[in-house]
């Protein structure tokens, strides 16, 4: 079971890092803060931009969740 938990973190890990590089950058940390003025408008994702968005959470959640698993073993 534990060599299970372990492939799976390193997959998920490998894909959650792959997903976050190939998004789009945004404005930055400035961005982030609130700087940038009216760069800061962001279009609503569509298509594969929406896709790559929601994988990117999915993964996060089940990289998470992994890890609180593979605490309790």
């Amino acid at each position: 079971m534990e060599s299970l938990l372990i492939t799976i973190q390193v997959v998920v890990a490998i894909l959650l890092t792959l997903a976050v590089l190939t998004q789009n950058k945004g404005g930055g940390f400035s961005a982030a803060i609130g700087g940038g003025g009216a760069s800061n408008f962001v279009p609503s994702k569509r298509g594969a931009e929406k896709v790559l968005f929601n994988a990117t959470i999915v993964l996060a959640i089940i990289f998470v969740a992994n890890s609180i698993a593979f605490f309790f073993i």
